[in-house]
């Protein structure tokens, strides 16, 4: 039960740190994209520069 109870809080903790890192790079996004400036990013192995108004429509 109490490993059970450890696993559940990692699981919680995990996604909190994973929303909060969304979050963070939302606000990147949306502060940049306002500025019009681009983002450099990895896409499929390839490291492009991105205008960030094109890259926050991509985001969830």
């Amino acid at each position: 039960m109490v490993n059970e109870d450890l696993k559940n809080s990692k699981a919680d903790w995990t996604e909190k740190i994973r929303e909060g890192v969304q979050k963070a790079l939302r606000k990147l996004a949306e502060e940049s994209a306002a500025k019009g400036e681009s983002l450099v990013v990895k896409i499929d192995g390839e490291i492009k520069e991105v205008p960030a108004k094109e890259l926050l429509a991509t985001l969830p």
